[in-house]
């Protein structure tokens, strides 16, 4: 996958995204996001856009070493399920008290 170094913002969004389509394309689909330490909302539209090109392949976007940023991001746009960063998302919730 596509080198973003430390950031991935609104800056440097398009051409990421580009490059990243182009090895999606070629089957590559795991992402290493361990060097990323500058997020915002571009990242992960990004993302999302990978994952979308991936799922068209048949396959799955595999992000590895996703940072608490990134991944508190995707949790507040409500995507976290879809880029399959939510562990706790699908098990059961046990707490439902009725009054």
């Amino acid at each position: 996958m596509p080198a973003f170094g430390s950031s991935l913002t609104n800056r440097n969004a398009a051409d990421v995204l580009r490059d990243g389509l182009s090895h999606v394309r070629q089957g590559d689909v795991t992402v290493d996001c361990s060097a990323l330490t500058h997020v915002d909302s571009s990242a992960v539209a990004v993302l999302l856009a990978w994952q979308r090109a991936a799922e068209q392949r048949g396959q799955t976007l595999a992000l590895q070493s996703v940072p608490p940023q990134l991944q508190s991001l995707a949790s507040l746009y409500g995507v976290d399920t879809l880029l399959g960063l939510s562990a706790g998302a699908t098990l059961p919730q046990h707490h439902h008290h009725r009054h």
